[in-house]
């Protein structure tokens, strides 16, 4: 492939989010990482994008949270929460089953994650979530014990995230991390904000456990920022919409398959 289709594709692909991952210019691309590297450079150098930790972002799309808590790319939290629904609280009465009593546990915010709450009430769990969502569900459980990191709130998720780069974490290990996705694909899962992508795998990096939790439609959408591959995930819960073919690419990668009911 010639410099100048590569250079193309690789503003196309930041296109959707603004940021794009090495990991996923290199699947997309076919080239080497030496190659991509000078590629970036030369669009540095044009003054079209900025080389950041992890990937390139374009210019004027700042990888840091937006000043006074501002909003993430995506749906809104009270929006999404009404699309599939029935299906999400299956998948959280089922993501919840997986839960010791007694047991630490991280889960991610997002609006199948939320689902989980009913169902965690008598197992004196110590969760740590960084959804306020999440937290005003879990506080009337008086044996829930709830951990939050520090960082910026941002209003329509209701989520705490840190910059990229910044542990704000307590320091907390829990055997299972549960989270959510905007979409899952064969270039593993991804979410709509490169802020998400780095607060999702600050918890990928304390869990033992991967757990996925994501309804069936999220197989059909799409979205440009890679949090990790499918082969990082343990376990995926769905839906019985998916697809055989999105099943198929969910075994083959060594996860175990889950189909709320």
């Amino acid at each position: 492939m010639h410099a100048t289709e590569r250079e193309r594709l690789i503003l196309a692909t930041l296109a959707p989010t603004g940021f794009v991952t090495y990991r996923d210019l290199e699947a997309r691309l076919a080239a080497s990482p030496a190659t991509i590297r000078r590629d970036l450079a030369k669009l540095e150098s044009d003054g079209r994008i900025v080389r950041v930790h992890g990937g390139a972002r374009l210019v004027g799309d700042e990888a840091e949270p937006r000043p006074g808590g501002q909003n993430l790319a995506g749906t809104p939290f009270d929006l999404a929460i009404t699309r599939n629904l029935l299906a999400k609280q299956a998948i959280g009465r089922a993501a919840a089953a997986l839960c010791e009593p007694g047991a630490a546990v991280m889960i991610d915010g997002g609006t199948t994650t939320f689902q989980m709450c009913p169902y965690l009430a008598g197992l004196d769990l110590q969760v740590l979530t960084n959804s306020l969502h999440i937290v005003d569900a879990l506080l009337p459980q008086p044996g829930t014990r709830i951990l939050v990191p520090s960082g910026t709130v941002f209003r329509e998720q209701n989520i705490i995230l840190a910059p990229a780069g910044e542990d704000s974490m307590p320091r907390f290990h829990a055997p299972r991390l549960f989270m959510g996705a905007a979409a899952v694909g064969a270039r593993g899962v991804m979410q709509q904000d490169v802020i998400l992508v780095a607060a999702e795998r600050r918890l990928l990096a304390r869990a033992d456990d991967v757990i996925l939790l994501v309804d069936s439609s999220k197989f059909v959408s799409s979205s440009g920022a890679i949090v990790c591959g499918l082969d990082e995930v343990d376990t995926l819960i769905t839906d019985a919409g998916i697809t055989d073919t999105d099943a198929a690419m969910v075994r083959d990668a060594g996860v175990k398959l889950v189909i709320a009911q």
